[in-house]
């Protein structure tokens, strides 16, 4: 076999088509790569090689075709191949050893692409930023896909003895196999047969992101194989030799590819290992037991980069849940909005309430042009359907600009993990948690509670509770019981009622306005209120659990407007924003994963938070003020003439105060040595302990209370005066699933991705240098090799 290997090499070097087929190969490479901007990598932004990956098997159905035609075709014309068989050389050995060779060959013409890492390791910013270990993976499966057209191109030669034609089969087979069965898949006769599985495609994109699965390498081994396989028995027929001992070879390759199929590993070459699941998203995957449906309607023309980014991040987290989903999870990428053009304003806006009803609302965004900046409208979410029930994935949990798109498309994709496995966790749990908004203490009604109650109606039963009325009993099935803004105090048998829930695990989210202060009843008094401290009857309660909320305010610089009438034209009053310090805007600073990576918060009038030293219960920061803030005691008299002086920073330079908290662990009960209060009609025998469980302490009632206008709720989180949305409901979401959820789920919101960006100063700079350096190096290289054999053989031959 060596000496087949040896010949078909030295041979296909010794002629000038091998090198011009390289050369044109590496030429048509190097302008996709670097000068087309379509292809670009200098033009994408990111230091990878994705686009070498997804465009070289398309420029391999040529060359590939264009080395193997002559192996077999050419032996069978010339007549030579009927003198190779008189060698002491079996079938499989001639066939083997020409498919090595041109395996060697597709090597050979790969080797000068190393200089487009050199070149992007180069521009990083900084120098190195690139994942060194997922290009590696992704150089084998781009060995393993030219191994396999390979074995394409050798059966092709095999069944015609012209080159040309030989060479035509191979390409369009290439292009069938790899491309063909996805471009088929969508056929309603063949949707539910997955045919796509079947092609090249669906296993190179996974092997090509820098995974190697152990079922994607049965699959390219199997394909070889199979090709090799069909090749040997084509010479026999030609040869009319006896087939049977071939069968034992087809049932080997059969056999390798079922055995794939029962237990698979994978191995992930990248540097953060991106695309290893976690345990936590197996299991939840592998009880998904019947169909499920993934839509993404990310998708769409012109899409600036980040979008680009993180649609193929998107595509590539569906194809890893996939794999863990026992074939149940299918995805497709849809433009929602494709059709619409044209149609009247009607039709298009009865498709845009379509997609809202489904909770896909879409974002307009900014993309520069030749002709300036354009608006475009990019739906960055998810439908998940399973079992005739629907819940939407949001893929961006922060707003995007100019400024940060690159950040925000960061975190998106750190977060695509966690977003789709709670999703599917709620959707397929069969049922949903109970959460409970207590009543009977002027909390928020149910209208300023609208945006919250909606958010959480996608994954958990909501309902109002109240105390008085829900034995105990009741109030223990409850995942979470949330305390939203009470302005009454609580009695004794109340307090007693949630102090034993928290005992038997119970998890509450306390939103506290421990002082009346309200914007409204400014506005209706003259511009002033006196605010003072409420009475609630808490502060033993939550002082016993380790913490205590103050009777204080906090002014803070960074902070939302408000709008302000500043006179009457024309008897319409001339409305303004202006910075309100009482409304701080809080940047989460903590790496926990309830606040990891949110947007700016919006609170108003809140309170500092002390912790204390409660043996048994670990306390986590979660939301703090910025260092440029003051704290006001109450009683203390707001105004709105504030808004006419402009504050001072010098006088704001303080600690970050504490206004968030977590507290975990086992707490004492707040009525150990106490008698149970009378009026309680059930039987309880009070815990004087808790079961380890959780708490998050939030010193404003107001944070997840939506504006209202004329009987309408707006978003949660979005604020009229401002005209943005703040990341008030993510923070009720994440605060939801880490209190209701003890799977660790919510830790995946800790993923750490690097960013990896070229450096664009040195691209706009030497972008030239660079085109020159990966178009012509890698002909030189070819040309050198080429002079250089040239040389050597004459000098061989000249003795």
């Amino acid at each position: 076999m060596y000496s087949i290997l040896k010949k078909e090499i030295t041979s296909y070097l010794s002629s000038l088509v091998a090198y011009v087929t390289i050369g044109i190969f590496l030429l048509g490479m190097g302008l996709l790569l670097w000068v087309i901007p379509s292809t670009s990598i200098l033009a994408y932004g990111y230091a990878g090689l994705d686009s070498l990956f997804s465009t070289a098997p398309y420029l391999f159905m040529f060359l590939i075709p264009a080395i193997t035609m002559r192996s077999l075709a050419e032996e069978r014309r010339e007549g030579t191949f009927e003198l190779l068989l008189t060698r002491p050389l079996t079938d499989g050995q001639i066939i083997l050893g020409k498919f090595f060779a041109c395996v060697l060959l597709v090597l050979f013409a790969l080797l000068p692409t190393l200089i487009y890492y050199y070149s992007v390791y180069q521009l990083g910013a900084p120098v190195g930023n690139i994942d060194t270990g997922a290009v590696i993976g992704s150089y084998i499966g781009l060995f393993l896909l030219g191994a396999c057209f390979v074995a394409i191109g050798l059966f092709s030669s095999a069944i015609s003895k012209n080159q040309i034609i030989a060479f035509t089969i191979a390409a369009a087979l290439c292009f069938f196999i790899y491309a063909g069965f996805e471009l088929l898949s969508p056929i309603p006769v063949l949707q539910n047969l997955n045919i796509q599985n079947l092609g090249i495609t669906e296993h190179y994109d996974s092997v090509s992101r820098g995974v190697l699965d152990t079922r994607d390498l049965a699959y390219f081994v199997c394909m070889s194989g199979g090709f090799i396989w069909l090749t040997m028995l084509v010479i026999k027929a030609q040869r009319q030799k006896n087939k049977k001992p071939m069968w034992v070879s087809l049932g080997v390759i059969i056999a390798v590819g079922f055995l794939s199929t029962l237990a698979f590993t994978r191995f992930d070459f990248t540097k953060e290992k991106r695309f290893t699941i976690s345990k936590i998203s197996q299991q939840i995957l592998g009880r998904v037991n019947e169909p499920m449906k993934v839509v993404v309607y990310l998708k769409g023309d012109n899409f600036p980069s980040w979008a680009k980014r993180l649609q193929h991040a998107t595509r590539d987290m569906l194809s890893d849940l996939q794999a863990y989903s026992h074939g149940n999870l299918t995805f497709e990428f849809v433009d929602p909005i494709a059709n619409i053009k044209g149609l009247p304003d009607s039709a298009q806006k009865a498709v845009y309430d379509s997609l809202d009803a489904k909770g896909i609302s879409g974002q307009a965004f900014g993309v520069q042009t030749e002709n300036g900046v354009s608006q475009i409208m990019i739906f960055p979410e998810a439908l998940i359907e399973y079992k005739n029930q629907g819940i939407a994935v949001n893929l961006l949990q922060s707003r995007m600009d100019a400024q940060r798109e690159e950040e925000g498309a960061k975190e998106a994709i750190q977060n695509l993990e966690y977003s789709f496995s709670s999703a599917i966790k709620k959707i397929a749990s069969g049922g949903k948690p109970l959460v409970g908004f207590t009543e009977g203490h002027h909390e928020l009604n149910d209208l300023q509670l609208k945006g919250a109650i909606t958010s959480l109606s996608d994954g958990y039963v909501v309902g109002r509770i109240d105390l008085d009325k829900i034995p105990l009993s009741a109030l223990t099935r409850l995942k979470m019981l949330v305390i939203p803004k009470p302005d009454r105090p609580f009695t004794e048998l109340q307090k007693f009622k949630l102090d034993q829930y928290i005992m038997r695990g119970g998890r509450v989210l306390w939103t506290i306005d421990q002082v009346n202060a309200e914007l409204d009843s400014m506005r209706g008094h003259g511009g002033d209120q006196l605010t003072f401290p409420k009475q609630l009857n808490l502060d033993d309660q939550l002082f016993v659990y380790g913490v205590r909320i103050n009777y204080d305010i906090i002014a803070d610089m960074s902070c939302a407007p408000i709008a302000v009438v500043t006179g009457n034209v024309g008897g319409q009053p001339q409305i303004i924003t202006r910075p309100w310090l009482y409304y701080p805007v809080l940047i989460p600073q903590s790496k926990h994963p309830i606040v990891k990576n949110l947007d700016g918060i919006l609170t108003q009038f809140v309170s500092t938070i002390d912790t204390l030293g409660v043996k048994g219960t670990k306390k986590t920061i979660l939301l703090t003020t910025t260092d440029h803030n003051k704290k006001f005691n109450a009683p203390y008299l707001v105004s709105l003439q504030a808004l006419q002086q402009e504050p001072d920073p010098k006088d704001f330079i303080r600690a970050p105060k504490t206004v968030g908290v977590l507290l975990e662990g086992k707490f004492k009960s707040d009525f150990l040595n106490r008698a149970v209060p009378d009026g309680l009609n059930e039987k309880v025998d009070p815990l004087p302990e808790s079961v380890p469980t959780k708490m998050v302490v939030i010193s404003d009632g107001d944070i997840f209370k939506n504006d209202i206008a004329e009987n309408s709720a707006y978003p949660l989180g979005y604020d009229r005066d401002a005209g943005e949305t703040f990341a008030n409901k993510n923070l009720l979401l994440n605060i939801a699933d880490y209190l209701t959820d003890d799977s660790g789920l919510i830790e995946l919101r800790s993923k750490e991705i690097q960013l990896r960006l070229l450096d664009r100063a040195k691209v706009r700079s030497e972008r030239l240098s660079w085109q020159l350096i990966n178009n012509i190096i890698p002909l030189a290289f070819v040309l050198v090799f080429a002079i250089f054999q040239h040389y050597i053989r004459r000098r061989k031959y000249a003795h």
